[in-house]
């Protein structure tokens, strides 16, 4: 008996713990990030202020508005959207930070398909 609590009592601590997350930090700034879409690298460079969120990719320039719902989950709405596609909110979490990056998941609002990425801040302020 002894030796089954014994074992249990690393459990017990392991449970308890929770990914640090620093949200604050990364909710405005320049950024590059990567994902994977359909087994392919997706990469775009953006800027993110309080309200603003401007991001290149493959030759392309898109502004969205930017809604925090807590510090860590914000969604993006296109502005001036220029098909079906773009007038979905997409819905982005932080999952975990580090000084320099943090890793996301992010979705079409509503929807259950969730894709996952890293981003890199590139201005250190």
């Amino acid at each position: 008996m002894k030796n089954i609590i014994i074992a249990l009592i690393p459990f017990m601590f392991l449970s308890c713990y929770q990914v640090e997350r620093n949200c604050t930090d990364y909710k405005t700034g320049v950024f590059k990030s990567e994902s994977i879409l359909s087994n392919e690298v997706f990469k775009s460079k953006f800027t993110r202020t309080e309200t603003l969120q401007i991001e290149t990719y493959e030759n392309h320039i898109d502004s969205s508005e930017v809604r925090w719902i807590n510090d860590c989950e914000v969604i993006f709405k296109t502005i001036n959207p220029k098909n079906m596609a773009e007038e979905k909110d997409i819905h982005l979490k932080i999952l975990t930070t580090t000084d320099s990056s943090y890793t996301f998941e992010y979705s079409y609002v509503g929807e259950v398909k969730k894709a996952k990425g890293t981003a890199y801040k590139v201005d250190f302020d």
